[in-house]
């Protein structure tokens, strides 16, 4: 399980339209967002190279959480689409947000690769949420995955 948390100086609200609303999200994760944040909806990146990651979400609580499920399209990935959880929870602190991210059933051979991934993507939304620009999507890759996020 990988579980990271960071504080963004910024409301509830605002961070969690980068998490749902796709023009937002594709600032700070993926190549491109295709996300219908209902419960079933779809939640698909396109990442680096071919790969591709797809999920459906499983629960959205406007301004406070996000589920979705978590893998990579096609035949043959050793972490297939929809194989991990990954869950979102937003609360109030101060002016800002405590953001904390839980992916639960990532393979321990492609923990280190997601944990890095994680840090790398949630860094990008705490600057784009503050009205930063992220870089072109480029997250670090680990030896036993295609890629990560």
């Amino acid at each position: 399980m990988i579980v990271k948390e960071i504080y963004i100086d910024a409301p509830a609200p605002l961070v969690y339209s980068f998490l749902t609303e796709p023009a937002k999200v594709v600032q700070w994760i993926g190549l491109d967002a295709d996300v219908n944040p209902r419960p079933g909806g779809l939640f698909r990146l396109p990442m680096v190279g071919s790969d591709v990651m797809r999920g459906n979400f499983v629960e959205v609580v406007p301004n406070s959480k996000v589920t979705f499920t978590w893998g990579f399209e096609g035949e043959g990935h050793a972490l297939p689409a929809g194989s991990t959880l990954v869950e979102i929870t937003l609360k109030p602190e101060g002016t800002g947000t405590r953001l904390k991210l839980v992916h639960r059933e990532v393979p321990p051979d492609w923990a280190p690769a997601h944990d890095a991934g994680w840090g790398y993507c949630l860094a990008r939304l705490e600057l784009v949420v503050r009205g930063g620009h992220a870089p072109p999507f480029d997250p670090p890759r680990g030896p036993n995955a295609e890629t990560v996020s």
